[in-house]
């Protein structure tokens, strides 16, 4: 969708000290850690971004910061899929992520925060969580329902690449 988690990983390369900065963002509102301007700001100009939106990049920047492990193997699971593999492991990860789920606009930092340190294992999709934060907040839910599906299992037998947020606002 957008390019930016591989922005954050070429700019990260360069200086490591970016990986720290977004992380320390993550004690902070979103978008509101000066350090961290340089960081996310390039990648949103030119772009016409709603208070919402720019939020959800610094969001997704910081999680992804705190989140970053050199030696991730295998492949990017959506926040629904990542969620469903760790109950495996924990049976608390239910209760967590309905609290996701469930959180309006100002509780969604501090639970995915909580969400991504539970799953801090776990190969994250971070493009597909950028795309889902940004359509958040719509009505129909579009984005809750899909996480939902790929949490509880979907009978729909779909590729990660074949199923996105903006097919089903195209529906």
């Amino acid at each position: 969708m957008s390019g930016f988690i591989e922005w954050l990983e070429k700019i990260s390369k360069e200086d490591a000290k970016v990986r720290a900065i977004l992380r320390r963002s993550l004690s902070f509102d979103p978008g509101t850690f000066v350090p961290a301007y340089p960081y996310v700001e390039p990648f949103l100009r030119n772009q016409d971004e709603s208070a919402w939106r720019r939020k959800v990049f610094y969001l997704v920047a910081g999680v992804w910061a705190a989140h970053w492990r050199e030696d991730r193997k295998g492949p990017s699971l959506r926040i629904g899929q990542a969620c469903a593999n760790h109950q495996n492991k924990s049976a608390s990860t239910e209760n967590r992520f309905i609290a996701l789920l469930d959180a309006d606009p100002d509780q969604l930092p501090h639970r995915l925060r909580q969400m991504m340190a539970l799953l801090r294992d776990r190969n994250i999709d971070f493009e597909d969580l950028l795309t889902g934060l940004i359509y958040w907040n719509t009505e129909q839910r579009f984005v809750q329902n899909r996480w939902a599906r790929d949490f509880y299992g979907s009978s729909i037998q779909e590729s990660p690449q074949e199923h996105s947020i903006e097919k089903e606002i195209s529906e």
